[in-house]
């Protein structure tokens, strides 16, 4: 396949017709000079040896010259071969709560932004490793599978909201579960699933999950966002009340993060404004065996343009070794 990295030179092929009507064009004013000269048949029996021919001779290998030129000049490449590629590194689930007590203003702005922003930190961290994110409220899915596509994974955390799930509640349980299927097949071992939460879970078993996700090789960490005092949360301008009228306050529950982390085999971390708790955690999976990764990806182009350049620059010397006289022929010496 070829392929044209400047494509945009490519429209100088149009200037090639024009080289022959400017040529023609001249042609026709030279003749009208050597009309008022004198007699055009006795000014060509008086320069007998100029050849009218080698003048569209020359043209033409010029247009020829530029052609090649312009080719080259618009970076033909071929190639796009598809290569094995190899990394080393491991494998982290992130799991982030998008329900609406993340919005709680305890962290600045909230405690979802803030956590968006300490993944996005995390992402630049990250080097060989493979990252996938999860989004989870009542319910949990993939809001971008495992990659070390970087620039797309911040590019996926921007867009998340606590609208991302139609379903409010807070279920961990399938958080993780969610996260155990979403690893690559290649892993087997470098396995780490980072749950970020406030930790009221109202939905499942979080702690038998993660004993799942441990028997299955497969650490699970968690990041404790919020404060043990309680929080209002503000939703469209005004403070949740709960069916009674009552303002809603969230607390962060210490107590399931420990034992989610406990049963997952990974640390709890509680989230400061300074420091939100993923610099240690990340600090502790790097201390896991690195894993091999396979992936297929397409080889970079090789470029072409140099060939045509050279071929350009053989009919352009071409074009100034012919002259304009007529060839000398000699029937007997």
């Amino acid at each position: 396949m070829v392929n044209f990295a400047q494509a945009q030179y490519l429209l100088l092929l149009l200037l090639i017709p024009l080289f022959f009507v400017f040529y023609a064009v001249m042609l026709r004013f030279r003749r009208r000079r050597i009309r008022r000269f004198g007699d055009e048949t006795l000014v060509k029996e008086i320069m007998p040896s100029r050849s009218a021919s080698k003048g569209w001779v020359k043209v033409t290998l010029f247009a020829v010259a530029f052609f090649f030129f312009t080719i080259g000049l618009s970076r033909p490449q071929i190639g796009a071969k598809l290569k094995e590629h190899q990394t080393k590194g491991v494998e982290i689930m992130l799991a982030l709560d998008v329900s609406n007590s993340m919005l709680a203003e305890d962290y600045s702005p909230n405690r979802l932004e803030r956590a968006k922003l300490a993944i996005s930190k995390l992402v630049d961290r990250l080097r060989d490793d493979r990252i996938g994110l999860i989004v989870f409220a009542g319910n949990s899915f993939v809001q971008l599978p495992i990659t070390t596509d970087y620039v797309s994974a911040k590019m996926f955390l921007g867009s998340i909201s606590t609208e991302s799930v139609p379903v409010q509640g807070t279920a961990i349980g399938d958080a993780i579960n969610t996260a155990i299927r979403s690893f690559s097949v290649q892993s087997e071992k470098s396995r780490a699933i980072i749950v970020i939460t406030d930790g009221e879970n109202h939905e499942d078993d979080p702690v038998a999950a993660a004993k799942q996700a441990a028997e299955m090789g497969i650490r699970v960490f968690t990041v404790g966002v919020g404060s043990t005092q309680g929080e209002p949360i503000p939703v469209d301008g005004e403070l949740l009340k709960d069916k009674d009228g009552n303002i809603v306050v969230t607390k962060l529950d210490e107590q399931m993060l420990r034992d989610i982390a406990a049963a997952g085999g990974g640390i709890y971390v509680r989230a400061e404004n300074s420091e939100f708790g993923l610099n240690p955690i990340v600090d502790n999976i790097k201390k896991m065996d690195e894993e091999a990764f396979s992936s297929v990806v397409f080889e970079e182009f090789d470029e072409q343009y140099m060939y045509f350049f050279a071929i350009a620059l053989v009919f352009l010397v071409i074009e100034m070794l012919v002259g304009n006289r007529r060839a000398k022929r000699r029937l007997f010496n």
